[in-house]
């Protein structure tokens, strides 16, 4: 069986190892070296969370519904201040709509949004998403680090 090339549909490639984390992508982790790690700001990579729990019914179980973002980066209170997903675009390309119904459902209960993260070669473009104030694909916001308010990601 050929190996395919990674998409928004298969999770094929290539993982990578660093600093005791495992990253998903060359992009995922190129974030975290170049935003992230030296950002001084506290993180998590890949933390988990149940969206929705597993239900017993009479005669079967539902599935739970978990999330689990790219990094959380918090501020010095231990709040989040950013839950970023990283893509390969902002389209249906690189991201799936079923993704995008799990970053609603992650908002909903944690009152911050997602927001998907683009790289560039000295910066990265986000957008906030399961909020009702989007911004368009093509005017994402560009940042060059993790210190700018959330709510800059969402609609102008």
């Amino acid at each position: 069986m050929k190996k395919q090339k990674p998409t928004a549909l298969n999770k094929r490639g290539k993982k990578i190892h660093f600093d005791g984390y495992t990253f998903d992508s060359q992009k995922e982790f190129d974030f975290y070296y170049r935003f992230i790690k030296y950002s001084g700001a506290p993180f998590e990579i890949h933390p988990k969370f149940v969206l929705e729990p597993k239900h017993e019914l009479a005669d079967f179980n539902t599935h739970s519904i978990r999330y689990t973002p790219d990094v959380i980066v918090y501020d010095s209170r231990r709040e989040k201040m950013h839950v970023y997903d990283v893509k390969n675009s902002f389209t249906v390309y690189g991201i799936d709509p079923s993704v995008k119904l799990r970053w609603t459902l992650f908002s909903s209960k944690y009152g911050i949004p997602v927001e998907a993260v683009v790289i560039r070669k000295h910066d990265f473009k986000v957008i906030g998403f399961g909020t009702t104030k989007t911004r368009k694909i093509d005017q994402p916001l560009i940042c060059s680090d993790v210190f700018y308010d959330w709510h800059e990601a969402l609609r102008k």
